[in-house]
């Protein structure tokens, strides 16, 4: 315990780091590690202690804030383990945490605290459960790994594992000990650990290389994730998706994000038998929805804690759905995000593959279906899952906006985001698929005159997110000023092709999947205050934005029986736009004897109007605010009195 804990703590993360990044060991908050450190107690007394990553955070992403001080004396009083019970674990670690504000400890704490090495690496990696999972996979880790690496049976991670690894150890002779490089948990994965964190790593990486290289002679071809593609699905493959999502939605009582993958060819049927590993089970569940074998509403009965267990009515939302869910032709995956579903889909094709590769060396035999149980509704692990839930009002909710790369449609898709939507963003800018640097945004090129490429990217939609709950119509261009006795054909047509014929093609092809959305279908279409009061010189685009209101009025007469709510915003003089160059600004206000800061404000209220303000009105109309409001008309210009 002489190294400074400061050090310990910056190695651990450096080791973690590596650890992390390597996607065949470690997926999405999987995995953990520490390091044993001398710390001050909050009494000022030096006490042994034991840092180690916090629960759900993620060891690609490592840095101090991810890991929990905890008293290490304390942790060791639960061991061995005698009948802790939930609550007991729970107040047995609070007690434990040297900081009171520090977020949960992992709940493998305990196994940390069991070894008695300085540092202690943990992984659940793809080439290790793969041995495990065979039927005398005991034998066959021992045969490919040797002797040190000794085999610990499955027990659920928590009060139980901590147990099984003190028990192990202790009853392993000294000279074994000193011998013995890591710990393989059946089922589970690899504990290496040594005083040295660099030689632990060194211990963890060479056990999976050698593991890999076994499977790999025996296969012949390496164990690598099977990559599952995007869909592109006709039409009424994405309307069966949308009737799925809005099934699993009514199920939850909340939106839910569904992903799918072609998987013509793929053997699924070892998906059936449980995940690679327990721990895989909020992302995978304990077996998939088989669509050719069974619907959703018998999906679980035997697996399902059944009522007047106590957690039932308190299950988390992924804790009632499948999350897995295979189709003819597809394997779709459930979360309460797109990140969530997209997480699924990551440990899907490790677990194929995995799954596979067991099967070929004499069988896949997961841990059974009770011990999967026993993890997924033991109330620590429900409580990790709670502790993710998204409750922002738009979590769940998918939302295409059309012009998302600049101006009002981009603002539109932020505060969209920022109230948790998925947001898809349709733009001709080539830069649209990098507006947002954000796991829930979808970027698409598309030329909204195009109707086949519409066509194409509404069911894209359906195929990445499930479905469709929001529509804001902001894409449109406003041409060069022309007087009548000098109109162009040309640009009326081109101005009256963008603003107004696109978004019926729009219309049309949302229409099936707003009516399917399990939040009630929402549309808002971004107007313009010209559609009331237009200005010389701007027949096309005024004429356009009065039949888009128009268009919209009778889109809220006939939706109304599918409730989807279609209202308009009317906004005026929003110069924070890239049509609004200084130059252009200076050059208006001149013509009005203005300065440029009065040209922005010449409105009753004298506020000018911006970007963002339009889109936190528009995501008032997409969420909750106006749920019974339906064809309302709402200007945002600062008052007009033209309009007024």
């Amino acid at each position: 315990m002489a190294e400074a804990s400061a050090d310990a703590l910056t190695k651990l993360i450096e080791v973690s780091r590596t650890l992390g990044s390597d996607r065949s060991l470690v997926l999405h908050g999987g995995g953990n590690s520490s390091a044993k450190v001398s710390a001050e107690s909050p009494t000022g007394h030096s006490v042994d202690a034991l840092y180690v990553k916090s629960s759900g955070s993620d060891m690609r992403d490592a840095d101090r804030t991810s890991f929990v001080l905890l008293d290490l004396a304390t942790l060791r009083t639960a061991l061995p383990y005698s009948g802790l019970g939930p609550e007991q674990f729970r107040l047995m670690q609070q007690r434990a945490r040297l900081d009171s504000g520090a977020a949960s400890p992992s709940v493998e704490a305990l196994v940390h605290a069991a070894l008695p090495h300085k540092f202690v690496l943990h992984s659940h990696a793809d080439a290790i459960v793969t041995l495990t999972n065979t039927p005398d996979g005991a034998a066959l880790v021992k045969q490919v790994l040797g002797e040190r690496f000794v085999v610990c049976e499955y027990a659920m991670p928590g009060p139980a594992l901590g147990s099984a690894i003190w028990s192990l150890w202790n009853s392993l002779p000294h000279q074994a000990q000193q011998d013995v490089l890591g710990i393989v948990v059946l089922n589970h994965g690899l504990f290496t650990f040594c005083d040295d964190a660099q030689q632990s790593l060194e211990n963890h990486l060479h056990a999976v290389a050698v593991a890999q290289s076994y499977i790999e002679q025996q296969l012949g071809q390496p164990l690598e994730p099977i990559a599952l593609r995007s869909p592109e699905p006709s039409k009424a493959e994405a309307v069966e998706l949308a009737q799925l999502r809005r099934e699993l939605s009514e199920r939850a009582g909340h939106p839910v994000v569904l992903t799918s993958r072609r998987a013509e060819g793929k053997d699924l049927g070892d998906l059936q038998q449980g995940p690679i590993t327990p721990d895989h089970v909020n992302y995978v569940g304990y077996r998939p929805l088989d669509l050719a074998r069974e619907q959703l509403p018998q999906w679980g009965d035997e697996y399902l804690p059944q009522s007047g267990e106590p957690q039932d009515a308190t299950l988390p939302i992924l804790s009632r759905l499948p999350r897995v869910i295979v189709g003819q032709s597809t394997i779709s995956c459930v979360g309460r995000t797109r990140k969530e579903s997209l997480r699924s889909v990551d440990i899907v094709e490790h677990q194929l593959a995995s799954a596979h590769a067991s099967s070929a060396l004499g069988g896949y035999r997961p841990a059974s279906t009770e011990h999967v149980r026993d993890l997924e509704f033991w109330p620590p692990q429900l409580n990790k899952l709670r502790a993710t839930d998204n409750a922002l009002p738009l979590s769940g909710r998918v939302a295409l906006v059309t012009g998302a790369a600049s101006g009002i449609g981009k603002a539109c898709a932020a505060e969209l985001l920022a109230s948790g939507a998925t947001v898809v963003g349709w733009d001709i800018s080539e830069g649209v698929s990098q507006t947002f640097d954000s796991p829930e945004w979808i970027g698409m090129r598309v030329d909204v005159t195009d109707a086949e490429a519409q066509a194409a990217a509404v069911y894209s939609i359906v195929a990445q997110c499930g479905g469709l709950d929001i529509l804001v119509v902001a894409a449109g261009v406003f041409p060069t000023a022309q007087h009548l006795t000098e109109l162009d054909p040309g640009m009326w047509q081109r101005t009256m092709s963008i603003n107004v014929d696109s978004v019926v093609t729009t219309f049309g092809l949302v229409q099936p999947f707003l009516a399917l959305s399990p939040s009630l279908g929402r549309v808002c279409v971004v107007a313009s205050k010209n559609f009331a009061a237009p200005g010389p010189g701007a027949a096309a685009y005024s004429s356009s934005k009065a039949a888009l209101t128009q268009l919209s009025r009778v889109a809220a007469l006939e939706w109304a029986q599918d409730g989807i709510r279609v209202n308009m915003v009317h906004p005026d003089a929003v110069f924070d736009t890239a049509l609004w160059t200084p130059e252009l600004l200076a050059k208006r206000a001149d013509h009005y004897g203005m300065t440029v800061d009065e040209y922005k404000t010449r409105n009753l209220l004298h506020t000018e109007v911006r970007s963002a303000d339009v889109g936190r009105l528009v995501r008032a109309m997409a969420d909750d605010t106006f749920i019974a409001t339906t064809g309302a008309q709402v200007p945002i210009d600062g008052g007009n009195e033209r309009v007024i």
